[in-house]
């Protein structure tokens, strides 16, 4: 079945259809003292008109532009939605970007009011306010801390909601006429890149780049998605790939979603939650899987010996499946034994026994890690796409999958790849370019094809494999092409390393740049009795040395050997997005990289 993208309603209209029409059924949960509450479709309906209708009054038009700041909540979606029923346009801002960046994207998208979380993202404003004029109001709905402050751009959300719930009242069709105007095919929001190179640009998405996306994933994942589904929010809603699943996805879905406390709450809430469907980036499934290891490292004997066991079988069926042989009966009867006793109970621990379907994206991530997954029983394939392309360009299924790949394009004859093997992408999703900004928006397309950047390999069955980022690929002095990727997210496997950086551009030899996983580390110094009193002791440490060196070498066994890692340094510090090292999505920034710890680099090659 295809989607015919002329015949999708804007957002908005969308939103307002499936809300009467599933008006008692959950829409979302959100933990509040201790206590999970539950806002029904009509719920969200409301409170999302409440905000139009107050946007209306404070004199909001049509094709303007509103940010909002803040962490994942109810109160986000409200907005988004809210905003785009009274015909302007949602800019989702990442909680963690500094006054400056904040400045750079409410100036450069001329925002007149803002949706601010708490009193940190408000003195991010009053930094600001002297040089935003077309701001006009500061809306927060967190007022900890802001109880005393009086100011007349400032409102408490309470106070705002009574404005529209005021407005709604006596006029309850006046949203109606703004989403009458509304064409599938304006801008519904803007959504800014991570600027690992530069400035953020501002990604235009229209309600029809955005519903025929969600529409085709909806179809082409019919037996894996359904409303009767529950999914955990966590990644930022600003983000496209959260944005996609909690806001457009749900759209054409309905399932319920489930807001996380906060990252550092996830894994309690993931045990309360018991989500059906899983999306999360690589980062995120390392940690899981980190914190499976160091559960079984502290079990009792025997349950380690049965882990052991369990995983040597899980592998060797995982492995048999993939490759087509033949499953012996008794490698089937040893499976169904080891599954239900051993791993299931594992599953069922960590809250991941109903997971049906899994996807990673947003970066690459290391097949010994989806194998470990698979082997446990949880079914994590590969999407791939970007902000440009409304999130999807390829995905995979449990039941269409092929390690090591991203899985097929999202409708036939989509992707392709240029002469130099650079993926190009054409589909009702692509955005219409930048805003304000028609000289990327030309350099991005060739003849209606996006220019993804990524390098990569098409396949016989039309699977796609990412090779690297066109412009991270290093030439080593030899003249060997080398895909940093590959080799950092195998460095990553290991529980001890967070982040690898590979190094070696123009360069005789490879070398990496290492960052300690906090949490495994301090479990390996305790246990082998190595005293520290901080990160960065360990980092120095002469025996976390020689246990990061056993873990590169151990990389270093299945690459070629232009491809090995011949020297590496240990970070004293983590990677924070506060220092602008990593994007808020976790994507380290190699240029700032090589410029702020250009000495330990050097050290390598002295």
């Amino acid at each position: 079945m295809e989607i015919n993208p002329k015949e999708l309603k804007s957002i908005p209209a969308t939103f307002c259809e499936l809300s009467h029409k599933r008006a008692d059924k959950i829409a979302m949960r959100h933990k509040e003292y201790g206590l999970w509450h539950e806002i029904t479709w009509s719920d969200y309906y409301k409170h999302s008109a409440y905000v139009a209708h107050a946007l209306i009054s404070l004199g909001v038009e049509p094709d303007s532009f509103v940010g909002i700041i803040g962490e994942n909540c109810p109160e986000w979606l409200y907005f988004d939605m809210g905003i785009q029923m009274a015909g302007a346009r949602t800019v989702g801002i990442y909680a963690t970007n500094s006054w400056q960046q904040l400045q750079f994207i409410l100036d450069h998208s001329e925002c007149q009011i803002l949706f601010a979380e708490n009193e940190e993202q408000v003195d991010k404003w009053l930094m600001i306010r002297d040089q935003m004029p077309r701001l006009r109001y500061v809306i927060y709905w967190d007022k900890k801390g802001l109880e005393r402050l009086q100011d007349p751009q400032l409102m408490y959300y309470d106070d705002f909601m009574a404005v529209g719930r005021k407005s709604f009242e006596n006029d309850p069709q006046l949203h109606d006429s703004r989403i009458q105007n509304i064409c599938p095919t304006d801008i519904a929001i803007l959504v800014y890149t991570s600027g690992t190179t530069g400035n953020p640009k501002g990604v235009m998405l229209t309600s029809e780049n955005l519903l025929w996306t969600a529409s085709v994933m909806k179809i082409n994942n019919r037996e894996y998605l359904n409303q009767d589904d529950q999914t955990m929010s966590f990644l930022p809603l600003c983000h496209i790939y959260e944005r996609m699943f909690s806001a457009y996805q749900h759209l054409t879905t309905g399932y319920t979603i489930n807001f996380a406390e906060s990252m550092e709450t996830i894994a309690q809430n993931l045990t309360e939650i018991r989500p059906t469907i899983g999306y999360a980036v690589p980062r995120v499934w390392e940690k899981f899987q980190s914190s499976v290891l160091i559960r079984m490292a502290d079990a009792p004997w025997l349950n380690q010996k049965a882990f052991a066991m369990a995983t040597k079988i899980g592998y060797r069926f995982y492995d048999k499946r993939t490759s087509g042989e033949r499953i012996s009966p008794f490698l089937k009867i040893a499976r169904f034994i080891t599954y239900w006793f051993v791993l299931y109970p594992l599953k069922y621990m960590i809250g991941m026994d109903r997971m049906r379907s899994a996807i990673s994206g947003a970066a690459p991530i290391s097949p010994p890690l989806l194998r470990f997954y698979h082997m446990l029983g949880i079914p994590i394939t590969e999407a791939y796409g970007m902000t440009e392309t409304s999130c999807i360009i390829s995905f995979s299924r449990p039941d269409m999958y092929k390690l090591g790949t991203v899985g097929k394009a999202l409708i036939p004859d989509s992707v392709k790849l240029s002469e130099e093997g650079e993926i190009m992408v054409r589909h009702p999703g692509v955005t219409m370019g930048y805003y304000k900004n028609p000289e990327a928006t030309r350099e991005a397309f060739t003849d209606d094809w996006l220019h993804t950047g990524d390098l990569g390999e098409l396949d016989d069955e039309g699977f796609l494999k990412i090779v690297d980022r066109k412009k991270d690929l290093i030439i080593t002095a030899g003249g060997k092409n080398i895909a940093p990727q590959k080799i950092e997210s195998m460095l990553k496997f290991s529980p001890y390393i967070n982040d690898a950086i590979v190094i070696g551009d123009k360069r005789k030899y490879l070398s990496a740049i290492i960052v300690l996983d906090e949490e495994n580390i301090n479990k390996y110094a305790r246990d082998h009795k190595i005293s520290y009193t901080a990160y960065s002791d360990l980092a120095k440490n002469v025996e976390i040395r020689k246990l990061i060196n056993r873990e590169v070498e151990q990389v270093n066994r299945s690459l070629a050997r232009v491809e090995t890692v011949r020297k590496f340094t240990i970070l004293e510090k983590r990677l924070y997005v506060e220092d602008g090292e990593v994007t808020p999505t976790m994507k380290v920034k190699r240029k700032f990289i090589n410029n702020q710890f250009r000495e330990e680099i050097e050290s390598m090659y002295n």
